[in-house]
């Protein structure tokens, strides 16, 4: 007598189950391994992000009708502002072809109405800086989602330790805290024609 041969069936649930496991803990280690080393670009043509020393992140692009190389360097903040605890403030450096650009203090708020008008009267906030043990009032140019940070106080904070930021947002004024320590400066210097200034005490 031949003896009874039994297959087993497949339990589709279980291995449709251990496909998406095994799947899910894929996308979770790419994600562990770009937090530790890069960071995706929001901004479409722009390269995801590497270190640039310290919590500083580099992006870079090509400007697709000059062809003129673009780096943009970036800071997150170490706190959120009330308003939106999802979307920490952000420092971010714009350098075309070697030269910065422009430097702008994202809050990742709404900010409030400008204060006073500019020489040439553009829409003005005045905000209060702090690199390290020196503080100051600034006017910077409000740009309705940004101000445009001035060139002293970004090379202030290329070579400190401390930098934060106290602006007003439509809920009040609040302060955005930076750790700026660790950045190559001689990245900077390269992609930017940025060095470090210390600001002089009152």
């Amino acid at each position: 007598m031949n003896g009874l041969r039994f297959s087993r069936k497949p339990n589709r649930p279980a291995s449709a189950a251990r496909a998406f496991l095994a799947g899910l803990a894929l996308i979770c280690a790419a994600a562990a391994a770009l937090a530790q080393g890069g960071s995706m670009s929001p901004y479409q043509g722009e390269k995801d992000g590497v270190s640039a020393g310290g919590k500083w992140m580099e992006f870079q692009s090509e400007d697709k009708m000059t062809g003129a190389k673009r780096v943009r360097f970036e800071l997150l903040a170490n706190n959120y502002f009330k308003e939106d605890p999802e979307y920490k403030p952000r420092v971010e450096l714009f350098c075309s072809n070697g030269k910065l650009t422009q430097g702008e203090f994202n809050p990742g708020a709404k900010l409030g109405p400008p204060d006073h008008p500019g020489f040439w009267g553009q829409p003005k906030m005045e905000v209060v800086v702090r690199i390290d043990d020196t503080h100051g009032d600034h006017g910077w140019n409000w740009e309705r989602r940004v101000l445009a940070m001035d060139k002293g106080t970004i090379r202030g904070m290329l070579g400190a330790q401390i930098f934060n930021i106290e602006a007003r947002t439509r809920g009040g004024a609040e302060i955005a805290e930076f750790s700026p320590a660790g950045l190559k400066l001689d990245l900077v210097r390269q992609s930017c024609d940025l060095t470090p200034k210390k600001p002089s005490k009152d």
